[in-house]
């Protein structure tokens, strides 16, 4: 309530002018990728540091590279998931101890902007505090989740023998990911999708594609437009039974104790993670990273968040550029991207007054082609979407052999290379033209993303890089 946040800054201002000192520098709520990343980082910083975790390290890590595991029965994705998540738990909890991070045991809440309850009622205060709980599989009303026959997604890690037909909903990567999973021991599937397209979020000619290879030749079905607002479990000797309205994916958990309206469910931030309140005023020394800030959804877009946020409390500002963020979904072929799809770009192309120019490279080239064959995958494409008049990366995407490995140079690309004039944005973007002159081993699948550089077309000259070559050698 406004009350409470009131009373909790008038508490912390009489602190402050008494010259009470805080518990410890930062406190982070959640101990997950995004958790994780900030408390090492800021251990780096020479923050005093605590984590509040409600139950185990890692959480929220347990999924991250199971569907690579395709050749596999699904007892045996949900063994291997068991031991995985064990062992990368036990691997956050030993390099936060190591660096003497203190792990606190029990749920967390903030009281306000610096100070958190956990546990049996046990409060600590903070100079800056990170919210960094993640989230749990969104259950939409109306359908009713058993563990059973209506599961989430993690369920469906544990199951322990394989179904002989499954409805996904949802076709985005989390739900390809299983379709791709459950297929290839011979499980039938039945996707339904609420937007007017399969896999949707993905450049829509690489959705396509996609689809001809990792859906058309499969045992899947799919129903598109529709939303599922009714799911009954089976029971009785009735079936599953499933009536097509409505359906969305994850929800964030709730920590917050103060007055903050969400949005959809998340909580507001700015640009640098700051929380805003329910008065659209920044929260004091209050941070909200990773997924329930619904920025982007993605376990190391939650811990770039969070190394953001330590270099600010310390003194250095910092703004995340979420478009160099990749993504990547982990089918066999893989798919993924950096940037802004081919509509989006054109979209701000038409906005902003600037031309676009699209430039592509297939797998099976004569260079990269025998790589690609030579693990059975030879069907792929690289897509790079790009501004002609001075070579600002927009996007890129692929789908095809590590293609999660492949979308890095480029996702570097963006975040960290040289442009000739600034970005109105204020980001330094790499020129194309700069990029064409990077060195690509023979025969690798990289040359995939350096035939695709080549490829494009840039009208403005090369720019000068002498300076920042030479400071490289």
């Amino acid at each position: 309530s406004p009350e409470l946040v009131k009373s909790c800054q008038l508490r912390h201002s009489a602190a402050a002018g008494n010259g009470a000192p805080f518990d410890y520098d930062l406190v982070i709520i959640g101990a997950g990728a995004g958790g994780h990343g900030a408390a090492l980082h800021a251990v780096e910083k020479g923050l005093k540091t605590a984590i509040i975790e409600g139950d185990v390290c890692g959480r929220d890590l347990r999924e991250q590279r199971m569907f690579q595991l395709r050749v596999m029965t699904v007892k045996g994705v949900a063994d291997h998931a068991s031991n995985l998540a064990t062992k990368i738990r036990n691997n956050l909890t030993n390099s936060m101890k190591a660096l003497a991070v203190d792990i606190l045991t029990g749920f967390g809440s903030v009281l306000g902007p610096q100070e958190v309850k956990y546990g049996n009622d046990n409060i600590i205060t903070a100079k800056d505090i990170i919210i960094a709980t993640g989230s749990v599989p969104f259950v939409p009303k109306g359908i009713e989740v058993d563990g059973k026959t209506v599961i989430t997604s993690d369920h469906a890690l544990k199951l322990e023998s394989v179904p002989d037909w499954i409805a996904i909903v949802g076709s985005g990567y989390i739900g390809l990911e299983f379709s791709d999973v459950y297929t290839a021991p011979g499980s039938e599937v039945t996707f339904i999708e609420a937007l007017d397209q399969l896999i949707p979020g993905f450049d829509p000619e690489i959705s396509k594609l996609a689809q001809r290879v990792l859906i058309n030749p499969r045992k899947i079905d799919y129903h598109t437009g529709v939303f599922a607002s009714k799911i009954t479990p089976a029971k009785d000797g009735r079936p599953v039974m499933i009536e097509l309205i409505d359906a969305k994916t994850k929800e964030p958990k709730d920590t917050l104790e103060i007055n903050v309206a969400t949005q959809r469910g998340f909580i507001p931030v700015d640009e640098r993670m700051r929380v805003i309140d329910g008065n659209g005023k920044l929260v004091p020394h209050l941070y909200r990273i990773g997924d329930a800030n619904g920025k982007l959804m993605l376990a190391h877009a939650a811990s770039a968040q969070g190394i953001s946020v330590v270099e600010q409390v310390t003194g250095r500002d910092h703004v995340l550029n979420h478009l160099s963020i990749p993504a990547a979904c982990f089918t066999h072929p893989e798919i993924s991207m950096v940037g802004l799809t081919e509509p989006q770009a054109r979209e701000k192309a038409e906005k902003e007054g600037f031309k676009v120019s699209v430039a592509k490279d297939k797998f099976q080239g004569e260079h990269k082609g025998p790589t690609a064959l030579a693990e059975n995958e030879g069907e792929g494409l690289a897509k790079m979407i790009y501004r002609p008049d001075n070579g600002e990366i927009l996007g890129v995407h692929i789908f095809g052999l590590h293609a999660a490995d492949l979308i890095h140079e480029a996702s570097n690309a963006i975040a960290l290379g040289t442009r000739i004039q600034p970005d109105f944005s204020g980001f330094i973007l790499m020129m194309v033209q700069d990029i064409k002159l990077a060195v690509h081993a023979h025969p690798t699948l990289s040359e995939v993303v350096d035939e695709l550089f080549k490829a494009a077309k840039v009208e403005s000259p090369a720019s000068t890089t002498a300076q920042s070559v030479k400071a490289a050698v």
